[in-house]
């Protein structure tokens, strides 16, 4: 009961607001990636994953805003080449926001340029090593290029920091078997 109130509380504070930060500098993050760490219900492990990438998602600067909101539109409607312009334009115009090279991985990714996703995602982790959609988005190009070893690894560093990432457990466990010659 009292780890449970201890969780609660570390969330509770963790969306209290804090002006004048934003994205992977935001002061609110370390407790929010404890709360993580800690808790035992997935439940609130999926509430607290989507706050911190809620944060990621912000600047106190107006115009990564706005990059930001029209690469994820352009994104949301399939128009990837647009949203790539707007990400190209997001890193660019503010080259310290991890969120802006995640987003352009991501794109990146969608594209099939593996080696720009791989070295956008090293300047995210650079800026913000915690960074799970990262490491699970090197995790995915890892396997896709035939390299498990490597994917489990970014997966298994996913894991570290997020539990809760996505199907990410049962996945993991399935590379383990695959790579120890096991069947799957």
């Amino acid at each position: 009961m009292q780890r449970f109130l201890a969780v609660l509380l570390f969330v509770f504070l963790a969306f209290l607001p804090v002006a004048g930060q934003a994205a992977q500098d935001d002061t609110r993050l370390p407790r929010l990636f404890a709360a993580l760490k800690a808790t035992q219900s997935p439940g609130w492990g999926k509430a607290i994953e989507r706050e911190i990438i809620r944060i990621w998602n912000q600047s106190t600067d107006p115009q990564v805003n706005e990059l930001m909101e029209k690469g994820l539109t352009n994104m949301a409607e399939d128009k990837t080449e647009d949203a790539l312009d707007a990400f190209n334009a997001l890193v660019k115009y503010a080259p310290n926001f991890a969120e802006g090279w995640a987003k352009r991985a991501m794109v990146e990714y969608l594209h099939g340029d593996y080696k720009a996703s791989l070295a956008d995602i090293d300047r995210t982790l650079k800026l913000e090593p915690r960074h799970f959609d990262a490491l699970s988005e090197r995790g995915e190009i890892e396997l896709a290029q035939g390299e498990k070893a490597l994917a489990l690894k970014a997966f298994n560093a996913t894991l570290d920091i997020d539990p809760y990432y996505d199907d990410l457990p049962g996945k993991v466990e399935s590379l383990k078997k695959e790579l120890a010659g096991g069947p799957n």
